[in-house]
Parts: structure tokens; C-alpha cells; sequence
């Protein structure tokens, strides 16, 4: 994706040349920065209060268990 939109920079036309840098660059941000760096050191931070599961949601989702052959 930050190659299809940073190709947008290479038209002619300024406002396409100006939104495709602007989204390859929250694309290149997302992408790398927040979900290869971010979100995995916050979750290794919480360790098991990142999976909690409020009180609520639990009793309305089914209950799944996995059996082991």
C-alpha cells in the first residue's frame, strides 16, 4: 500500500502528489511503528491484563472449549 499511494507522488497533479505522501506516510506509521513496535511492547508490558475479559462481555460470549486428542 505505501508503494501504490507513494506512486501518487510522481503525477503531476499537487493535491494527488500531497494525499498520496500523506497516506503512505500514516500507512508507513501504522504499519511499522505502531503495530510492529507499539502494540507488541504494550502487550508484553500488561503480560495477562492485556487479556482480560470484562465480567459483562463474558456471560454473553459462548463458552469454547479446545479438546486435545
Amino acid at each position: 500500500m505505501i508503494v501504490v499511494f507513494g506512486a501518487f507522488v510522481l503525477g503531476s497533479q499537487r493535491l494527488l502528489q500531497q494525499i498520496g505522501f500523506g497516506v503512505a506516510v500514516a500507512v508507513f506509521v501504522d504499519a511499522v511503528i505502531i503495530r510492529c513496535l507499539i502494540v507488541p511492547a504494550v502487550m508484553r508490558l500488561l503480560g495477562l491484563r492485556a487479556w482480560w475479559l470484562p465480567c459483562p462481555l463474558a456471560r454473553v460470549l459462548p463458552e469454547l472449549r479446545i479438546e486435545k486428542h
